[in-house]
């Protein structure tokens, strides 16, 4: 299978390609910095590509059976529109070329609920903090991005992940419809449940959360390394 990642350059990006070639699949990396992309493979294509060119996105996604999206932009005070347009480009681009199979990565954020096992600080506190403050451009921006998947005739499926962070291996993570009631989800195992998505079709058309319950760090790890960059 043909598959085009786009953000293939971040975190989980480069985890999801690693992963597909090790399936088996061709992939296609499309990144701004091809000349910093680290991975090299007889079945991988390196493009330089920017998802807000139209015409970029159109020649990527050519000759594609799926199209996975691992595009990750920082919090910021200015407008967003990454993930709106980008997307944006790649319906259009599907479309034209006849591709169907589409997955996304957006965040539990977009739609926030209590946890049961995060208490008082976390519930009324930091997420909504996090969620109307801190990261309310990139959340508006993920929110426009799903209604036009949502809009769309595509097979789609958004991906909500919790706080990330970092293992070395996929464990077994849980990925369902809906809301999941845990606030951690490893790279590594977000980017299975994307690569997942090419060979399973349960999941077309719905919004999924992904967690992991193994090794979970503390809200004071994930902040020190996540939000501040500190390990």
């Amino acid at each position: 299978m043909r598959i085009i990642v786009f953000g293939a350059n971040g975190p989980t990006g480069r985890l999801l390609t690693g992963q597909a070639l090790a399936a088996g699949h061709d992939v296609v990396a499309v990144t701004r910095r091809p000349e910093e992309f680290p991975i090299e493979h007889e079945r991988l294509t390196v493009f330089g590509g920017d998802v807000l060119r139209s015409e970029s996105v159109d020649t990527a996604v050519a000759g594609a059976d799926a199209v996975l999206s691992a595009l990750g932009v920082p919090y910021g005070k200015e407008p967003i529109t990454t993930y709106s347009i980008g997307v944006g480009n790649m319906i259009a681009a599907m479309r034209r070329h006849g591709v169907r199979r589409i997955g996304v990565v957006s965040s539990s954020a977009v739609d926030p609920k209590p946890y049961s096992d995060a208490g008082f600080l976390f519930n009324r506190v930091l997420q909504p903090y996090i969620v109307r403050v801190m990261g309310k451009t990139l959340y508006d921006d993920m929110r426009r991005m799903e209604t036009l998947l949502r809009a769309s005739d595509l097979d789609w499926t958004i991906v909500r992940p919790g706080g990330l962070y970092e293992l070395p291996d996929v464990t077994d993570y849980t990925m369902m419809e809906g809301h999941v009631d845990a606030r951690y989800t490893a790279r590594v195992d977000l980017a299975a449940s994307l690569l997942r998505l090419v060979g399973d079709d349960r999941f077309v058309r719905m919004i999924v959360g992904v967690v992991s319950t193994t090794d979970n760090p503390s809200l004071l790890q994930l902040i020190r390394t996540e939000a501040l960059g500190k390990s």
